[in-house]
């Protein structure tokens, strides 16, 4: 497949517009259509941003071989705020994070650590993401289920979302390891 086809493939997977993207690259809704149409392509910095903001990698975009699937990178749910943003409270109230969105991560655990972080994009540059730990979860139907809740918020027009489904935690140690509140 061709960088245009590859790119809206993964759009759509993603559920996310022409627009939406656009939104999200600092672009026109028109560049988006020309480079899914093959009739463009983007500046270097915008396509580095494309490959950080659709999670996969820039060689997965450009690459024209047909059996792309086994090239992508694991998708991690990311529900972005379409044109404003949303103010999410953390799960130790300690901080309101104006997201521009969320992501979802598998950390590496033991069986007193949870083993899902999710995580609050405040801002994306050229040096990549900056984000902050929104909640810690044990299982991947809790982190799923507050995924839905906060994109459910922003499809009903909501700015602020408090989290819900988020496991307890307290740090301990040296390095401040998070470690599940019994």
């Amino acid at each position: 497949m061709s960088f245009g086809e590859n790119v809206k493939l993964i759009r759509k997977e993603r559920g996310i517009t022409q627009e939406q993207l656009a939104e999200m690259l600092d672009v026109s809704r028109q560049a988006v259509s020309k480079w899914e149409s093959g009739d463009g392509y983007p500046e270097t910095e915008k396509l580095i941003l494309l490959s950080q903001k659709l999670n996969v990698s820039i060689d997965y975009l450009v690459n024209e071989q047909s059996n792309m699937e086994k090239k992508a990178e694991p998708c991690r749910p990311v529900v972005y705020a379409p044109s404003e943003k949303i103010a999410i409270t953390s799960f130790d109230k300690s901080h309101i994070v104006t997201c521009q969105a969320v992501k979802s991560s598998k950390v590496f655990a033991n069986g007193k650590a949870p083993a899902y972080v999710l995580l609050g994009i405040e801002s994306v540059t050229f040096w990549g993401e900056h984000s902050i730990i929104l909640g810690w979860y044990q299982t991947a139907d809790e982190i799923q289920k507050e995924i839905a809740a906060i994109n459910e918020a922003l499809k009903r027009g909501k700015h602020q979302y408090e989290l819900q489904y988020f496991t307890k935690v307290e740090y301990k140690g040296l390095f401040g390891q998070p470690r599940i509140v019994e």
